[in-house]
């Protein structure tokens, strides 16, 4: 393992602001200073206190907002197949965003709340695309849609992976039990969090639309809902790029004012968009498609 970046959150910390990089430092410095990287200093405030990632913060009010405003529309499909599903995919990720104000958002907080709202953060992610899968399967009719077996399996496995994720991470960033200790301060190697908060949810968002995709094609016989999926993952990937790879050179090329993370807020808020029109359009009543799954017919 010595030689493999399996792990090792330094490369990414040094140039991206994710969540989890905020568990690795003990004071209220910029995580990138910490990681060597460009320090997003975002709007200078009073007693050398600053207010990055303005943009970020924004846009995650604007995402609570438009996914209310979606969890309201999936209220008034009453017939539309995994409504209750669909909508608790968006509290899930409600909650990211809430949590994203203050772990990305870089307000000026104490290290010890920063990495509260960070261990939530990354819990949510993980549950949330937890959540997203089991939509997609919801579509195969393996239980009833809406009914408590199917709201109570989603919820029951969700808080599980919520809880044991959040653990981990809290572990991590206050050392309660020194088995979560990253293995030294020049890589920043946490095998569960590398697993649960980077592949993980990879994992569940391949499966996702790998799943949805067979379900339109397959048995849906179409092919426009299509274009909504492959765009809410080109926009998602998107995102991503910003994120791991356009980052650092955006906050070095605009001295630390912003980064990536503002347009990955941005692109990902997209993509959940057109993940709900995609599941919006999958559940009309008029297609003429031979009989399929139940509520697809």
């Amino acid at each position: 393992m010595g030689s493999t970046q399996f792990g090792k959150f330094h490369d990414f910390c040094r140039d991206s602001t994710l969540p989890v990089c905020n568990l690795f430092v003990n004071n209220n410095q910029p995580p990138n200073k910490e990681f060597g990287g460009c320090v997003l200093k975002g709007i200078a405030l009073s007693g050398d206190r600053y207010l990055g990632n303005l943009g970020s913060i924004l846009l995650a009010f604007v995402a609570i907002l438009t996914s209310l405003f979606l969890v309201w529309r999936s209220e008034r499909k009453q017939a539309a197949v995994g409504r209750r599903e669909m909508q608790l995919f968006l509290f899930g990720f409600i909650i990211i965003e809430i949590c994203e104000i203050f772990s990305v958002g870089a307000f000026p907080l104490d290290a010890a709340v920063r990495k509260g709202f960070s261990a939530v953060h990354i819990a949510a992610i993980t549950a949330t695309c937890w959540i997203l899968l089991l939509n997609a399967l919801v579509g195969f009719q393996l239980l009833d849609d809406g009914t408590p077996a199917s709201i109570g399996l989603i919820l029951v496995s969700a808080f599980v992976f919520f809880v044991g994720t959040g653990y981990i991470a809290l572990d991590t960033g206050f050392n309660w039990t020194g088995e979560f200790k990253p293995d030294s301060t020049t890589d920043y190697r946490n095998i569960a969090l590398y697993v649960l908060y980077q592949l993980f949810p990879l994992i569940c968002l391949v499966a996702f639309f790998a799943l949805e995709a067979w379900l339109v094609i397959k048995i849906l016989g179409e092919t426009r809902p299509m274009l909504y999926l492959s765009a809410a993952g080109l926009l998602f990937v998107i995102g991503q790029v910003f994120q791991y790879v356009i980052s650092t050179h955006i906050c070095q090329a605009t001295s630390g004012k912003i980064n990536g993370a503002l347009f990955e807020t941005l692109f990902t808020l997209l993509s959940v968009v057109v993940v709900w029109f995609f599941w919006s359009s999958i559940t009309e009543d008029d297609w003429p498609t031979p009989a399929g799954p139940a509520g697809y017919n």
